[in-house]
């Protein structure tokens, strides 16, 4: 488990920045959880057990979409962070 650092912490899967106590998630014994995000891990278990690297770039893609950052942006931030992330780290996205 790495140091709660609300300055540099980013989940491990997904890549948002967790900045705020409330943006972490939580272990099964309900202590904080300092590699994954509130939306992505939930009680020691992922919150999207059984996705592919390609659907969470595509979910990742939909929701920087409606942050309103351009497709073409999202789409190139999602396939080139996403693999080196510790849940992702080794599997390659479909092209």
């Amino acid at each position: 488990m790495k140091p709660l650092d609300p300055e540099s912490n980013i989940c491990e899967s997904c890549g948002m920045p967790m900045h705020h106590l409330s943006d972490f998630g939580t272990n099964k014994d309900g202590t904080v959880n300092t590699e994954f995000c509130r939306h992505c891990y939930h009680e020691g278990e992922f919150t999207d057990h059984g996705i592919t690297l390609e659907q969470k770039i595509e979910k990742n893609i939909d929701l920087a979409e409606k942050l309103g950052i351009p497709r073409e942006e999202a789409t190139i931030l999602a396939r080139t962070t996403l693999p080196k992330l510790k849940r992702w780290k080794g599997l390659k996205p479909v092209e």
